[in-house]
This record gives C-alpha cells, structure tokens and sequence, in this order.
C-alpha cells in the first residue's frame, strides 16, 4: 500500500517543544521535579482559570486522587457516565467504590443532567446518596455544568469533571477543567496536547492541591528520612514531560484551530450523504474539536471502518459503553438506549492538528466510497 498511514489523533509536536525538552535535558532536571514541572502546572492553572494545578503521570492517576479529595471509600457509589473511557470507571473501582452509570443526552452526548439529579433525589430518599458525581467532556465537549452543579449543591455531594478530552474547550464562556470541586486533564499521546503521557489536576481548593502532591509522591512526610503515616502512589509527572507541556500549551490554540477546521471541512463534504450526522454541538459551549464524530445506520458502521482501514486511515468506532462491559455488568446502569445507540452508529475520523488537506481528502473519499 503505497498511501502513507493516516492516524486518528497522533502527537504533534514542534521544535519549541523540542527545544524546551532539551533545555531541560542538558539543565539535568530530569526527574522528578524541577523548574519545567513547576511552569507546566502554572501555564495550565492560568490557561483554565484555577488556583492549583499538580501534574501527574496520568490522566487516570488524576481522576483516582480526585475521587480520593472527594473522600471516596470502599463501599461507596460513585455516579459515572456510561458513555465514556474504561478509566472514568476504573478510577472509582480502585478505591473499593462502584459506579453507578447513567445514560447520556442525544443533544451532547454527555451524561443526561435530568438523570443525574433524579438519581440524586432517588438516593437521597433512601438515605443512600453518592458519595461523587463524575462529568465527562465527550470528545472535547463539555457537559451542562449548571444543572449538574445546581443538583450537586442541592444535596451536597462533589462533583468532579473529567475534561480529559477537553482542554481548549469552554461552557458559557468558562473553560473546561475548572468545574467541581476538581477537573482532570489527560495528555496521553492522542490528546488535544501531549507530553507522551501524563495528567493533571486542577482545583481551586488548596486543601485537595496539597492533598494531591503529597499521595502523588509516595505520601512522604517533610523530614530528613523517609517517613510514611499513610499508604501514597508514584504519580508524579517528570520534569522532562513537563517541558514538551510547556511547548504544547502555547501551541494549543493553533491546533484547536486545526482540529475546528478538520471537522467544518468533514461536516462540509460529508453532511449530505444519506443517513450520515455529525455528534451535535451544544449551544452552551466551544469544543476543543478534539474528535469528528458522525453516526451511520447501524449496518453501514463495520463496513465503513473497514473500508477507511483498507485505505490505511485509522478510524475508530464510538466509546462502548461500560453498562455493556464485561467488567462492569454487575453494575446498576439507569436508562442505556442513548448511550448503546451512540456505540452502534457512531465513527471517530482521523482528526488530528497535523492533518493535511490531502490527508481530509483520502478520509472524505473513503467515506463516499460507500
């Protein structure tokens, strides 16, 4: 196959990432910290709007001392979207807790607010409230905080955002990663930045900031030895990835525009085929752009990806639920049809910032082939 591959989402980096990378390097701040983690944390705090930012070494290990802050223990329900990544839930079944999943809205995507706070009452009736409510940004797009956060307040449980899609994104005007009591981001290599791998949490709450570095680094006490009064995790981001953050944070908003420009160019060229729509944009926010995706009749799914595979362009289908995972099908799920429907119809196309024309024109054609 002579057409070289086309990517879903890969790394794009530059030579200002490279460049701050190998100051670091021949500054010897490798690992564990240093002075590029430090800048990282602070560029993405004032990018978000937040007080504390603490950058780990995944996105998943943000979400897990988020759930931590938020005072999860074994035994506890969490209330999680269905339609989202495996870690949302992971996350939840670390801490001895189980999710509770709920249906997403067809109008974002994301988790239903009216679900959300019908099972709160549901719960609270019984004495058995939650001890988290978890939003997910889907594919770069936030969730309706308002009603989220207005249900939360009402019965006073934390709400935490998963906006590991979302950096770039706003909601009314707010961004993404600074509702709740705290917002996780992911810079895993398909993300809208990278640092090959890692997160970050993001709080206005000095309590969780200082909670989160100190089980982030082994939970060690501020003495000479090593002294150790509580279990900790190995979770802190090197100094080295912080520095590739650093060149990809002042990137971002030229690969937001990339990305924006990728998915117009597909709605374009793609909006009038039959049976063909593209995942709506809510009317109360800017995505990131992060992920195109459209949904197909149920039959034509299969065969369009793999058709797009034929071509040696990477495509992939819409999230599985976790209602519909194996691991998880002792876990309760309220509603279900909106999220499996999203699963059975939806494709993720090639949207990556480092797209070329040619290369939005080899998905677009693959597509019409059928």
């Amino acid at each position: 196959m002579s057409d070289t591959r086309i990517f879903l989402s890969p790394p794009d980096v530059s030579d200002v990432e490279r460049k701050l990378l190998l100051a670091a390097f021949d500054s010897n701040w490798v690992a564990p910290v240093g002075p590029d983690l430090d800048a990282f944390e602070a560029q993405v705090a004032e990018l978000v709007g937040v007080r504390h930012a603490v950058a780990l070494a995944s996105g998943t290990a943000a979400l897990h001392l988020a759930l931590v802050a938020a005072g999860v223990r074994r035994g506890d329900t969490v209330l999680v979207p269905s339609f989202t990544f495996a870690a949302t839930a992971n996350a939840v079944m670390y801490l001895g807790a189980r999710p509770v999943f709920l249906d997403s809205t067809p109008d974002s995507w994301n988790v239903d607010p009216g679900l959300v706070a019908e099972e709160l009452r549901a719960r609270a009736q019984r004495g058995q409230l939650p001890r988290a409510v978890v939003a997910v940004d889907m594919y770069g797009q936030c969730a309706d905080y308002q009603p989220l956060l207005d249900a939360c307040d009402r019965y006073d449980v934390p709400l935490i955002e998963d906006a590991a899609e979302a950096l770039g994104a706003s909601y009314r005007g707010r961004p993404a990663g600074s509702f709740g009591l705290a917002g996780v981001l992911s810079f895993n290599g398909n993300k809208i930045i990278t640092t090959g791998g890692g997160g970050m949490l993001l709080t206005d709450d000095g309590r969780v900031a200082a909670q989160t570095r100190y089980l982030a680094t082994q939970a060690r006490e501020p003495v000479a030895h090593y002294e150790h009064r509580t279990v900790g995790y190995n979770y802190r981001l090197s100094n080295l990835l912080a520095a590739v953050g650093r060149g990809q944070v002042q990137r971002l908003g030229e690969m937001v525009a990339a990305r924006r420009e990728t998915a117009r160019y597909y709605r374009e060229a793609l909006g009038d085929r039959p049976g063909v729509t593209f995942m709506p944009v809510a009317g109360y926010g800017e995505p990131n752009w992060w992920l195109t995706c459209l949904l197909v009749d149920p039959q034509d799914r299969d065969p369009m990806l793999a058709r797009l595979a034929r071509h040696n362009i990477e495509a992939r289908p819409a999230w599985k639920p976790m209602h519909l995972q194996p691991v998880f099908r002792d876990c309760v799920m309220r509603g279900g049809a909106v999220s499996a429907d999203l699963f059975r119809r939806g494709v993720c196309l090639p949207s990556g910032s480092a797209l070329t024309a040619r290369d939005r024109e080899r998905v677009v054609e693959a597509v019409r082939e059928g």
